[in-house]
């Protein structure tokens, strides 16, 4: 049900489940901390409208902060999580850190779920390690009582300051990156980009050759993506790249722009784009793009090193610098929820190990 609550200042006002889905999707921009995971259509997708909750703070009547929050409850107890993925937002763009506005947006956050609804909240800020805005949540979380969720897996990547001229970014790349976007560049290789879905499927036809080539183990649905483009609202869909070359496609990528930054969501090479350097022109074709659009940071989408060795030395001829999330954090003002909680996931996790799924108990993911 639709609630207001004051917070702790009386400047600032929450409200709960109040806005609708095209005043979100029109909110979301004004952040720079902004992502397509924090879209409405995003959550809708990948959760379910009915697992949605929506948190909107105001000073004085003004958006300042917001958050979308996945609920999942444990059948028939009740009990279950709060999860926020890469929020709450509060960098509004044009707007110095506010550390206050951080404060008020995750007291309502702890007052609405942990002690109203009695949840185990979990949040996944992002921020990363380093930033002015890591130093802030911290002390926001240390002041309101939050601790370090040691289950959440730490979001590794590269990230791109665009705020660079194109001259200098393309100085920035590895010698032989360069040296294959040059190759590249001499090809006869056509780019195609849009957000149609037809362009998606012709990703979607290069990333099962590449599946049936690799046959490697993945978590990502690439069908949920395709669905995710449908529901995103223009401003907000996905930006698709195809390289073709006398008339075949080779490589396609994918990626998110929102806020101030971009994020390399997916990528496919297709058996005949095998011996050629389409995904390096893609990548730079990607890059200027995103600085026509005025986003400060690209995401190159997660790195392993030791699992992923191959597409780590590709992305780290971008001339990124390696970064990571500052992790995710958990509060709860029930022990009895967390416990319960707590026996769920295990449960999941022996499930998962044996290779078996679980038919009732469904916790949400923290990656």
């Amino acid at each position: 049900m639709p609630t207001c609550m004051n917070a702790t200042n009386s400047n600032y006002n929450a409200e709960i489940d109040q806005v609708t889905e095209p005043e979100w999707s029109e909110l979301l921009p004004r952040f720079d901390d902004a992502s397509v995971y924090q879209s409405w259509s995003y959550g809708a997708v990948c959760w379910g409208e009915r697992q949605l909750s929506h948190l909107v703070l105001k000073r004085e009547g003004t958006v300042v902060a917001m958050a979308q929050i996945r609920i999942v409850r444990l059948p028939v107890l009740g009990k279950g999580i709060a999860y926020v993925r890469w929020g709450p937002l509060w960098q509004l763009h044009g707007e110095p850190l506010d550390e206050e506005v951080l404060r008020q947006v995750t007291s309502a956050l702890k007052a609405e779920y942990v002690e109203r609804r009695r949840l185990l909240l979990r949040i996944v800020p992002n921020v990363y390690t380093g930033d002015a805005a890591s130093e802030a949540w911290q002390n926001s979380a240390n002041s309101i009582g939050f601790r370090s969720d040691p289950g959440v897996h730490v979001y590794r990547t590269m990230r791109l300051d665009l705020s660079q001229s194109l001259d200098d970014l393309r100085k920035g790349l590895h010698q032989r990156w360069r040296n294959y976007l040059k190759n590249a560049e001499k090809s006869n290789y056509v780019i195609i980009e849009g957000a149609n879905v037809v362009l998606y499927d012709q990703f979607l036809v290069l990333y099962r050759e590449m599946m049936a080539r690799k046959q490697f183990d993945t978590t990502v649905d690439v069908e949920e993506f395709r669905r995710l483009q449908e529901a995103l609202p223009d401003h907000l869909k996905m930006r698709i790249f195809v390289c073709q070359q006398e008339g075949h496609v080779l490589n396609a990528l994918v990626i998110s722009a929102a806020g101030d930054g971009a994020i390399y969501l997916l990528a496919a090479t297709g058996d005949q784009g095998l011996k050629g350097r389409g995904a390096h022109l893609l990548q730079w074709r990607a890059i200027q793009w995103l600085k026509e659009r005025g986003c400060r940071w690209y995401d190159v989408g997660g790195i392993n090193p030791d699992k992923n060795p191959g597409v780590y030395q590709f992305k780290t001829g971008l001339g990124g610098q390696e970064v990571q999330q500052a992790g995710g954090y958990q509060l709860s003002g029930d022990w009895v929820n967390t416990l319960l909680v707590s026996c769920g996931e295990r449960l999941r996790s022996l499930l998962r190990a044996s290779k078996l799924r679980p038919s009732r108990v469904q916790m949400p993911s923290v990656s």
